[in-house]
């Protein structure tokens, strides 16, 4: 009987190791790629969002909810940038309400809830499909809103004409059907971005924009500017950062409305679209909210981020996926009080007041980095780009690692490094005008990149 019930707690044993862990918080962790919703802020992230979501509603001791727990935490991952993909804790006392009034029977319940005519009463649906997730994915997708035109060779030219100052984009394609990423990029650009679709077999379309290859994307950044023909990885982040040239993605949540003074320069671009309640946000997204309103004007602008190592200076701008990034690169100092030069502090003070601006109108910007002349990356870019080689002088240049190109401020003898005139250059780069070097062999480092399959166009 003893060997009888000690293989038994043997077996019990083995069984509970066997079982998914649970934290104590719930059936995922902070790490997980599930979006943690609860009672306080599910109005703020899931009601009033302008992207699809896909809600768990679950028990941490359910068993059927454990078993979901790997398909759904890659269901979260195949739909990042896509959809939203949260669950719910049922068990927590202060949630049963939440669960009730969404009708949760049984766990888990899986909802799909998607964005409705009226801002804050959003469409929700149960998802009775295969608990994969493939199936997940594929269910989600199909519900995430279209805010893409179609236009052809016959109403391209009514379409352009419509709101002639508004920047818009256009997505060349040989596919007939819409894709999941240029709908979710349209969703990041509602209001500021107008998006199209124009099929590769429209003649007179490609030829006006002198496309040559498909997919390909085009910015028209709006009045009488040229257009833009993207020439990056057709991936979510990186369609994001090149549209940000010309307006600022909306905040996913929306800031919270503190009032009629609390108004920012997207305040035209959110309004009609979301209501938050004033219970709806935890103190975490309440303060997220504060922290994205207008900063005011401080007497001195902000000191630029600096990179001391060649190690940071390779993380930050000179791998193969990396964006565009604006370098100071700072001569010695003038003397044993490591004092920098008054053009150094002139270019630097020019630079940081630039950051500060873009800051206070809530804009997207690349990163200024300051390279002190201790960094032994410096000194390797000064000679890879046939910079000065004294360290005498202070070198700003931008550097795009991703595409592989660079450009160099010139400085004049009259206007050297004034606002104004650096200002027009950074300008210039947002909007891709002017001429690019090529980057030499050797500045940008080799990485292996991983892509995912969402994130084809």
């Amino acid at each position: 009987m003893i060997l009888q019930s000690g293989s038994a707690l043997l077996v019990v044993a083995s069984l509970l190791a066997a079982l998914p862990a649970v934290s104590a918080d719930g059936l995922y962790t902070k790490r997980s790629p599930v979006l943690q919703i609860n009672h306080k802020n599910y109005d703020q992230l899931i009601a009033n969002s302008n992207y699809t979501s896909v809600l768990e509603f679950y028990a941490p001791w359910c068993g059927h909810c454990q078993n979901l727990k790997p398909a759904y935490e890659k269901a979260a991952k195949n739909l990042d940038g896509l959809a939203k993909v949260a669950a719910i804790n049922c068990d927590d006392d202060d949630n049963k309400p939440l669960c009730g009034r969404m009708g949760v029977q049984g766990f888990p319940t899986i909802k799909i809830v998607s964005p409705g005519k009226k801002p804050g009463k959003p469409r929700v649906e149960d998802y009775q499909g295969q608990r994969s997730a493939k199936a997940i994915v594929n269910a989600v997708v199909e519900k995430i809103p279209n805010h893409v035109k179609k236009v052809t060779d016959k109403d391209l030219d009514s379409w352009l004409s419509k709101e002639k100052e508004s920047p818009k984009a256009i997505l060349f394609t040989e596919k007939g059907t819409t894709s999941p990423l240029i709908r979710s990029v349209a969703i990041e650009f509602l209001g500021s971005i107008n998006v199209a679709q124009i099929r590769n077999n429209q003649a007179a379309a490609v030829e006006k924009f002198g496309i040559e290859s498909f997919p390909a994307v085009v910015l028209i950044p709006g009045g009488e500017k040229s257009h833009i023909v993207y020439d990056g990885e057709l991936k979510k982040q990186p369609l994001v950062e090149f549209l940000s040239q010309v307006a600022a993605p909306n905040p996913d949540p929306a800031p919270k409305a503190t009032g009629k003074s609390s108004k920012s320069p997207k305040s035209k671009t959110q309004a009609g679209k979301t209501k938050p309640t004033e219970s709806s946000e935890p103190e975490a997204v309440a303060e997220e909210a504060q922290e994205s309103q207008p900063a005011k004007a401080s007497p001195q602008a902000p000191t630029i981020d600096g990179l001391a190592t060649a190690d940071a200076l390779e993380s930050a701008c000179l791998l193969p996926k990396s964006g565009t990034c604006v370098l100071a690169l700072l001569p010695e100092p003038t003397d044993s009080d490591a004092e920098l030069s008054d053009a150094s502090k002139k270019a630097l003070t020019s630079l940081s007041e630039i950051a500060h601006k873009h800051v206070q109108r809530q804009s997207r910007l690349f990163p200024f980095y300051s390279v002190p002349a201790s960094n032994e990356g410096a000194e390797a870019l000064r000679t890879g780009l046939e910079l000065s080689q004294d360290g005498s002088s202070i070198e700003i240049i931008a550097i795009n690692g991703r595409r592989g190109w660079w450009r160099h401020y010139e400085p004049s003898e009259d206007a050297d490094y004034e606002l104004a005139r650096v200002e027009a250059w950074i300008d210039a780069i947002k909007l891709g005008e002017g001429s690019k070097s090529k980057l030499p062999e050797g500045i940008v480092k080799s990485e292996d990149e991983k892509t995912e399959e969402h994130d084809e166009l």
